[in-house]
């Protein structure tokens, strides 16, 4: 029997982030039990986006089927990209030879280090227009990135541009990756589950990497 090794590749989600905040609604004294009142951005944390999310078609979060929420996952190593550079195809190196239609692709920047600092948001490497282009003829299931964006959140017509070529080539976006440095395999099995949201245009969620 094959031992697995799990790693959790998901930001924890705390009061003080975008959008986050974090009350006490109950308490064991007072009322019998801890509880706590959640206030989300739908895209806080590592999160997952919906086509509605650019409204690119009306799919929304809980309607996306559940057998794309596991794959094979190429990772991708790109610890030297530079801040705000635009990743291309001849960054997967053997990667793009080896892809096979329906995997999934995670691109380890180590950006998830600079969480909490203004470059983080402000100055993210990029997918480029081509790359995504180029996944969509993969037919790549799910991409995945440590920045909180595949594109620059600051240009509207970038992050618009990027996010619709990849939506329109059926491709699941996660965003807010982290701890990719544990990952030692090249391929993994990857598990990305987010919030079933209600007509939601995304949701965070719960990314985990399995590997043997």
């Amino acid at each position: 029997m094959t031992d697995k090794k799990i790693i959790d590749l998901t930001l924890p989600i705390q009061s003080g982030d975008k959008g986050v905040t974090i009350d006490k609604a109950k308490t064991l004294a007072e009322d019998g039990w801890n509880a706590t009142t959640l206030h989300l951005y739908s895209h806080s944390g590592t999160h997952m986006d919906a086509p509605l999310h650019f409204e690119v078609n009306d799919q929304t979060i809980d309607e996306i089927p559940v057998d794309r929420f596991v794959s094979e996952a190429w990772v991708v190593n790109l610890l030297g990209i530079q801040p705000k550079e635009s990743i291309t195809v001849a960054h997967l190196g053997s990667v793009a030879e080896k892809l096979v239609n329906g995997q999934s692709i995670l691109l380890h920047t180590g950006w998830s280090k600079k969480v909490g600092t203004e470059e983080y948001r402000d100055a993210l490497p990029r997918i480029s227009p081509e790359l995504a282009h180029w996944l969509g003829e993969k037919k790549v299931n799910i991409l995945g990135v440590e920045p909180p964006s595949v594109a620059d959140v600051n240009n509207i017509q970038e992050v618009t541009e990027v996010h619709t070529i990849l939506m329109k080539n059926d491709i699941i976006i996660v965003e807010g990756l982290t701890n990719l440095e544990s990952i030692s395999q090249s391929k993994i099995t990857l598990v990305a589950l987010p919030l079933k949201v209600k007509n939601g245009d995304g949701a965070p969620a719960r990314i985990i990497a399995i590997q043997n």
